[in-house]
């Protein structure tokens, strides 16, 4: 996602760019029934002492759409960790759910779908990888020319396999996902 972006960030800045669990060519880690290992607040967690490996105590955090999720969490909990944060293509959650209703669910069907139990989302993605793909790169406002033929096949590759596919169901299956009761 970060591809065109961080080469200029790091002409000016030191560029960690880390996938979220399951996304990209990320680990995809055993689960749990509370899908913790999926939660915002884990995966934040595990990034601030992954920067502290890398020898930095403060930072600045820029996340996109799932990864703004993290980003916010991040700096939530960690705050002398985070420096600054941007976060670009979210809302709350919970206002996202609050206000839930037809376009949401059919306009961004990951939200409803992909948190359902398993194995239901994780069998739908499998067979129809290329049409989801070529669903959200078509119908989520991004420019076609933005993604060149690789990388649509590298999102494609991605979903044809059932262990990305299931670490991406757990992420939209975590806690910080679910509507309030």
């Amino acid at each position: 996602m970060w591809r065109d972006v961080a080469p200029i960030l790091a002409e000016t800045f030191t560029v960690v760019c880390a996938d979220l669990r399951g996304y990209g060519q990320s680990g995809c880690p055993a689960s749990s029934p509370d899908h913790l290992p999926y939660s915002k607040r884990v995966m934040a967690s595990d990034l601030v002492h992954a920067m502290e490996q890398l020898g930095y105590e403060r930072f600045a955090v820029a996340g996109h759409d799932r990864g703004g999720r993290v980003g916010y969490r991040m700096a939530l909990d960690h705050p002398g960790s985070v420096s600054r944060l941007a976060v670009l293509d979210i809302l709350p959650t919970a206002t996202v759910w609050d206000r839930a209703d037809v376009r949401l669910t059919l306009g961004f069907w990951p939200w409803s779908l992909l948190a359902q139990p398993e194995p239901l989302p994780e069998r739908l993605v499998d067979g129809a990888a290329e049409a989801i793909i070529a669903n959200a790169i078509d119908q989520w406002g991004s420019r076609n020319e933005a993604f060149p033929s690789e990388v649509r096949e590298a999102y494609v590759d991605a979903l044809r396999d059932p262990s990305h596919v299931h670490a991406i169901c757990e992420e939209y299956r975590g806690r910080e996902h679910r509507p309030r009761s």
